[in-house]
């Protein structure tokens, strides 16, 4: 038979096992918040990507081997904040089937954003990452990935989100050598906000 005070301590650890994982995922996508939450608790960075969060419809276009840019390709962009409002994850849904995502943590230790990419059109045993921040006087997240040119010349692969707002937002991908003097725009990406 069980007592009066193991009744109200198996009550206790039950109630204490409900609130802790109400807590653990109180900012994880959910039907009140289909985007997430940021987590107050993570590095305020994590508030970078705020105006970027939601679904956006966007044309995305890239450079042919001629050097010339191919047709634009219908897309859709959706961020949202997962592990529990700690990092931010985006995927694109492109018309040609070309689909590809992100993970987008920030290290408080190294003051900087690591983005790992994945897509749709490979399967590499170490996924592809870029590093960076927002510029807030020119109000654009910069990132980088060490990247030589076909001919040797070291360099890197640079992203670049600018014209952020709540209406959308613009993307550039290019190769720049390392004292940014020679830039080579290789695609690029306009989007506006469909659902935040």
């Amino acid at each position: 038979m069980i007592s009066r005070r193991n009744t109200l301590l198996v009550l206790a650890l039950f109630a204490s096992n409900i609130l802790l994982a109400q807590d653990y995922a109180a900012y994880e996508v959910s039907a009140k918040n289909p985007f997430g939450l940021p987590n107050p608790k993570a590095p305020i960075q994590i508030k970078d990507y705020a105006d970027l969060i939601g679904i956006c419809d966007c044309t995305s276009e890239s450079k042919n081997q001629d050097q010339t840019w191919a047709e634009p390709v219908a897309m859709t962009w959706t961020f949202k904040y997962i592990m529990n409002g700690t990092a931010v994850q985006d995927e694109t849904i492109k018309a040609d089937g070309s689909n590809s995502g992100s993970i987008r943590q920030y290290s408080a230790d190294s003051a900087r954003w690591y983005v790992h990419y994945y897509s749709i059109t490979g399967t590499p045993p170490v996924l592809p990452a870029w590093e960076g921040n927002i510029n807030k006087e020119k109000d654009k997240i910069v990132l980088y990935k060490d990247s030589p040119a076909p001919n040797g010349m070291a360099g890197n692969y640079r992203i670049t989100f600018s014209d952020i707002s709540k209406e959308g937002f613009n993307w550039l991908g290019e190769w720049v050598d390392k004292q940014e003097t020679i830039n080579f725009p290789l695609w690029r990406i306009k989007c506006k906000k469909r659902e935040s």
